[in-house]
């Protein structure tokens, strides 16, 4: 199956003016690592398959140079955008398998890619070793500013009055598979519309073209500070740090929560000790306070799972996610 170049869904959502390919070259005064004695000697390819400017592609920034300082190695971050991260994603899939190809990868490419497509080109499960988790943060609800709905019962109430008039902006499958369970969970009566990225979904319900949007906290926090939209929920199982006085779904009364996390993965036949030894250099410059205020700052936390809880939580949700595209019919890509 080849990825269509028409395509409904992109992941990312904002756009800043980053280099597409940018290499790290590292300090020579830094100290050599566990790492460097496995790695071979040549540059390592960090493969973020959505555009620059987006979780994961900040995500790759932040852990490139502290790499590249330890390892006394060149890191490339090369963002490979594509349809749903698809294309990048299974570049890394195929890569050799000796440390030196690494995916940023999210929600979206590792948990419901492989239920999105009749036909996917990788195995999120199967294909790759997770190795450690970066971040996570939940989408925020956020509605057309002129509606009357103050909260997320009223908006609810709102859209099952309105008979079918309600539309929904469409940024991404995470997006859609979190309005969808709002729909069969709450009985909300709304139109999915697709947009190509978060920042057409925001400006058209900035505008009243469509009238609620899910997408990532940074992705819509100027629009609710200039009163243009107005966030009713995240969905996320705690508030947004950007977004303390806006409730959680489960505490607007809806038993649900969604989380858009990003981490690091190698293609599944790179040797254990290579993985190991990626896991505690990430998990290191995690917990750097620089990192995690850059983190804190755009609306995410750091995640403190270890290796394997990661790649349980990547299965799980892989799981979950294909449960809620089946039942709510959601149609499955080619």
């Amino acid at each position: 199956m080849k990825p269509r170049k028409s395509h409904k869904y992109l992941f990312l959502n904002n756009i800043f003016l980053c280099a597409a390919f940018t290499p790290w070259a590292t300090p020579a005064h830094a100290q050599t690592s566990e790492l460097a004695q496995l790695l071979p000697q040549r540059p390592v390819l960090i493969v973020v398959p959505n555009a620059a400017g987006g979780p994961s592609d900040i995500a790759a920034r932040l852990i490139a140079p502290r790499l590249a300082e330890v390892v006394k190695q060149n890191f490339i971050v090369d963002n490979r955008a594509s349809a749903n991260g698809v294309t990048g994603t299974d570049y890394v899939a195929k890569a050799t398998p000796n440390g030196t190809f690494l995916s940023v990868g999210n929600t979206g490419t590792h948990a419901i890619n492989g239920a999105l497509y009749k036909k996917p080109l990788y195995d999120p499960v199967r294909d790759f070793t997770a190795v450690a988790p970066v971040m996570t943060g939940g989408l925020v609800l956020a509605i057309y500013s002129k509606l009357p709905a103050q909260n997320f019962k009223d908006f609810i109430a709102y859209t099952k009055a309105q008979g079918g008039k309600v539309n929904a902006a469409i940024a991404g499958a995470t997006g859609e598979i979190a309005t969808n369970a709002i729909k069969m969970m709450t009985g909300a009566n709304m139109n999915n519309v697709p947009y190509k990225g978060g920042i057409p979904a925001v400006i058209a319900v900035s505008a009243g073209e469509s009238h609620m949007v899910l997408t990532n906290p940074s992705g819509v926090q100027p629009q609710i500070d200039s009163g243009r939209l107005r966030a009713i929920a995240v969905t996320g199982a705690k508030r947004e740090s950007a977004l303390p006085n806006v409730p959680t779904l489960v505490e607007s009364g809806m038993d649900f929560t969604v989380d858009f996390w990003t981490g690091v993965f190698l293609p599944s036949q790179t040797p254990a000790n290579i993985a190991q030894a990626y896991a505690r250099e990430i998990s290191r410059i995690t917990a750097l306070p620089e990192v995690q205020s850059r983190l804190t700052g755009i609306g995410y936390l750091m995640m403190p799972e270890t290796q394997a809880q990661f790649a349980a939580m990547v299965k799980r949700d892989a799981e979950r996610f294909r449960k809620i595209i089946i039942d709510s019919k959601m149609q499955q890509l080619e």
